[in-house]
């Protein structure tokens, strides 16, 4: 297959998953104020998977205007906590806080697909997982913000359940991918059924 297919995204993890995958692709990492782009829509009244969708075709769309030949595909996921969307912690405060309002209780991580082809939007998902946290101790919210801050400051709800953030909860129900950021399954049959992966 020699169609150019470009992953709109720096993360170390989306990378990894689709290169596990065997799809043959290049990163585009690009600078997105993601912050200012959800305030908005949320100002507007958007729903979350809205929000989540919105953001991943932003990505895909700003990279396919770099690369307008290829197969661009674009991701973001967000957090939802009682009917709240919550962003990448700014702070280690921040994130302290966030995991204090979710511990004990159940939360939402949303996370969203655009694929983009000739400058247009051509497949999008939403996975949906619901998590659910232990009531942890104060002492252990603090070691574990100390010893895993410098991995966890550009994850939603300040934890990787691939690492020690596991620890946090006690239920998780939904699709182990769609944690990571990265609806692996549908992507590959949607690729699949493209011909972008041999069937």
């Amino acid at each position: 297959m020699s169609e150019r297919v470009i992953l709109a995204s720096g993360s170390p993890i989306r990378r990894q998953l689709l290169e596990r995958a065997g799809l043959v692709f290049e990163a585009m990492p690009l600078s997105v104020d993601e912050a200012a782009i959800r305030e908005g829509l949320e100002a507007e009244g958007a729903a979350p998977a809205e929000i989540a969708e919105t953001l991943a075709a932003f990505k895909a769309e700003r990279a396919a205007a770099k690369a307008p030949e290829a197969l661009v595909i674009g991701c973001d996921q967000v957090l939802v906590h009682r009917g709240r969307v919550l962003g990448k912690p700014a702070s280690m405060d921040e994130a302290r806080a966030q995991l204090r309002t979710l511990r004990g209780g159940p939360h939402e991580l949303l996370s969203a697909i655009v694929i983009y082809d000739d400058l247009k939007p051509l497949w999008r998902h939403v996975g949906r997982v619901k998590l659910t946290m232990r009531p942890f101790s104060d002492a252990y919210l603090e070691d574990y913000l100390d010893r895993n801050w410098h991995g966890v400051r550009d994850a939603v709800g300040a934890y990787k359940i691939e690492e020690e953030g596991i620890r946090l909860f006690s239920r998780i129900e939904g699709d182990y991918f769609d944690i990571l950021g990265l609806p692996l399954l549908p992507l590959l049959t949607f690729l699949t059924t493209r011909g972008a992966l041999m069937a």
